[in-house]
């Protein structure tokens, strides 16, 4: 009797264990496949352009060497697509207090193609050739790198001393770096005409495989992914660049399946690109603001120098619709001189949308009032509204000039147009300050660094590059500051501060950002972009792109409903 009453209580534990087991655990579901990326495939682009020197420092003009280089070569740093600085060859960087010396410790595993370990004396060397003749870089970069101290502290740590605080200076340390073991003993001068130059060497995610010849003309040019890279390994273990003259040229090729990408979609082919069904098209914003600039010291036309004079005509602009209509929707509209997705771009600002009866109003109430004599020309005092606008004398500018000249005389102002040629558009008009208004592009290409000191600063306005000679100390210290200050938390709050007096007086009248597109067939996976510092940047994130997947088995969950 005891054994038995032994033996009920061990069925009751176990009852009582399979309960709780049961209450606590959750119910098992089916078992669901998931791909996941995997190494394998060809990537194939059609690249608008031809093929100059696979060399960062004489790829400065070349656009399309830049997209093959970004993949080769290698900088101390780079930025990601707010345009704050990220590790490359550094694993760390140290700035003093003072924002005078930053010191740069080079990764332990970074290694060339060729196996042998990049160290600081291949920085030291790429410095020195950047500064010499046979560089292609800007004359203004040349004389940067002159004023600066850079000393080898070990075979992995650096010391670079510059003259003045300067917050914008990790822009200028994203060069490619050359191998000194490979080019060492050539003269600057003869950088241009090295074999390196196609047959290169650097330390990026992918090596130099070979070039494609088709008639004894370069076609192409094909890489591999390079095993002991540093960084995280890409997916897709070849890249096969081919040139193409033109964006329809090269989406003709995607079309007959030459090439899965096209490495710029341009308006021309855009309807077409877009209806094309399998081919995915991205766009980001290009580091670029077109905008009309006001010459705030002109007696001619004084009346530029009232802010709300100013608002009046940027309310009075259509915006929207030429970009609708002009650049088939390929750009956004710019509400401040900070590009939108940087980290220094404040949101909170006014935006401006067209809205002609409020300019008139605006209008109204600084007493510009339409002559009772008869006319369409809103004056005050005997001044008329009335101003001569310059304009660059291609078909693009020409088309966007009109446009506002139209916009413009609904609201009782009168624009006169001038074309001229762009180039002297700034040695005879802006520089001399010999203008009234003109419509521009402000390029800040490879400029991650907002730094708007050059163009709005009042030490600009004589000689520099302030055309509209706006004359704010309030908007002119914050700039000095954010200039100067390497705290990315109080740059930020002083960039806000100048966006919104900026927003308030409106020294120039801000159109478009431009936008870039290209193609990428919907078989290649990841593809992700953001805002662009340069076209190349579209490649930063492609170690995670991949064409080939494998099956992964997951067992999921069932869901269970509350009590």
């Amino acid at each position: 009797m005891r054994q038995l009453r032994w033996q009920i209580l061990v069925v009751l534990l176990t009852l009582v264990v399979v309960g709780v087991l049961l209450l606590t655990q959750q119910p098992i579901g089916p078992t669901q496949i998931f791909p996941q990326p995997t190494q394998g495939g060809v990537y194939s682009e059609g690249l608008v352009g031809s093929l100059g020197r696979l060399n960062p420092l004489l790829d400065w003009n070349n656009p399309a060497d830049r997209d093959v280089n970004r993949l080769l070569f290698s900088g101390l740093i780079r930025f990601d697509e707010r345009g704050l600085p990220q590790p490359d060859l550094a694993e760390s960087w140290g700035v003093n207090e003072e924002g005078t010396i930053y010191n740069f410790t080079l990764k332990s595993n970074a290694v060339w193609h060729d196996g042998e370990p990049v160290t600081s004396d291949d920085i030291l060397f790429t410095i020195d050739m950047l500064k010499g003749n046979g560089s292609l870089m800007p004359q203004d970069i040349k004389e940067l790198w002159d004023k600066i101290e850079v000393k080898k502290l070990n075979d992995k740590n650096l010391k670079f001393t510059i003259p003045e605080p300067f917050a914008p200076f990790l822009d200028y340390v994203t060069f490619g770096v050359l191998p000194k073991h490979i080019l060492d003993g050539l003269p600057p001068e003869g950088l241009v005409t090295t074999d390196f130059n196609i047959n290169p060497i650097g330390s990026g995610p992918y090596q130099f495989d070979h070039l494609i010849l088709n008639q004894g003309q370069i076609t192409g040019v094909v890489l591999t992914s390079f095993e002991s890279y540093y960084g995280e390994a890409p997916f897709i273990p070849q890249v096969v660049f081919q040139y193409y003259p033109t964006s329809a040229a090269a989406f003709d090729a995607y079309n007959q399946g030459e090439v899965l990408a096209i490495s710029h979609v341009s308006n021309d082919v855009l309807d077409e690109a877009l209806a094309s069904p399998n081919l995915s098209i991205y766009t980001s914003r290009m580091p670029q603001i077109s905008m009309v600039l006001l010459n705030l010291n002109n007696p001619e036309v004084s009346f530029l120098q009232e802010p709300n004079v100013r608002r009046a005509l940027l309310l009075g602009i259509n915006r929207q619709r030429m970009i609708s209509t002009l650049l088939k929707g390929q750009a956004i509209i710019a509400d401040g001189p900070v590009f939108p997705g940087s980290w220094a771009y404040y949101d909170g600002i006014e935006h401006l949308n067209y809205d002609p009866e409020r300019a008139v109003t605006i209008l109204k109430a600084e007493g510009y009032l339409i002559p009772a004599a008869g006319g369409t020309v809103r004056a005050k005092e005997g001044q008329a509204l009335e101003f001569t606008m310059l304009h660059p004398d291609d078909e693009l500018h020409t088309q966007f000039a009109l446009n506002m000249q139209a916009s413009w005389a609904l609201i009782g102002v009168q624009v006169n147009l001038e074309p001229v040629p762009y180039d002297r558009m700034v040695f005879d008009y802006l520089g001399p300050r010999t203008y009234q208004a003109a419509l521009v592009d402000l390029n800040l290409a490879r400029s991650p660094d907002p730094d708007p000191y050059p163009f709005w600063h009042q030490a600009e306005a004589t000689g520099g590059q302030n055309y509209s000679q706006w004359d704010n100390r309030t908007a002119s210290e914050y700039l000095e500051q954010a200039r100067v200050n390497t705290d990315f938390s109080v740059r930020t709050r002083l960039y806000r501060n100048f966006q919104v007096v900026f927003a308030d007086e409106l020294p120039a009248l801000l159109l478009y950002y431009p936008v870039y597109s290209f193609g990428v067939d919907a078989q290649v996976l990841g593809v992700q972009v953001g805002p662009l510092f340069d076209k190349s940047d579209r490649f930063s994130e492609m170690s995670e792109w991949y064409l080939v997947t494998r099956r992964s088995l997951e067992t999921l969950p069932l869901a269970t409903q509350s009590p």
